[in-house]
């Protein structure tokens, strides 16, 4: 049972690490657009931007409710990105742990 419950962990944070890295890339990005460095009417730049948002925004929504953007900038990725690390360093070890002792 052990490896099954390593695998299962090692996938969610391959898959938490995969959402960190695709927040980074859409925030970079938002920046980009906002400066005119990239265009957004590039078919590749726009269909690459498109699937980043759906793949980040339903993460980062509930967080933009909740906090005001300070100045016109949205810190929610900020947020995101922390707690992101904290359930990978913190939450995910400790879970694994406890389920390898209870299952055996």
């Amino acid at each position: 049972m052990a490896p099954i419950i390593n695998l299962v962990f090692f996938i969610l944070n391959a898959l938490l690490s995969l959402l960190w890295w695709a927040i980074i890339i859409t925030a970079v990005l938002s920046w980009l657009f906002a400066f005119n460095v990239i265009n957004r009417h590039n078919q590749a730049v726009y269909n690459i931007a498109t699937f980043l948002d759906r793949v980040t925004d339903p993460v980062l929504a509930p967080f933009r409710r909740i906090i005001p953007s300070l100045g016109g900038v949205d810190i929610s990725p900020i947020i995101v990105l922390l707690l992101l690390q904290g359930l990978q360093i913190y939450i995910l070890p400790a879970l694994q742990g406890t389920l390898l002792n209870i299952l055996g």
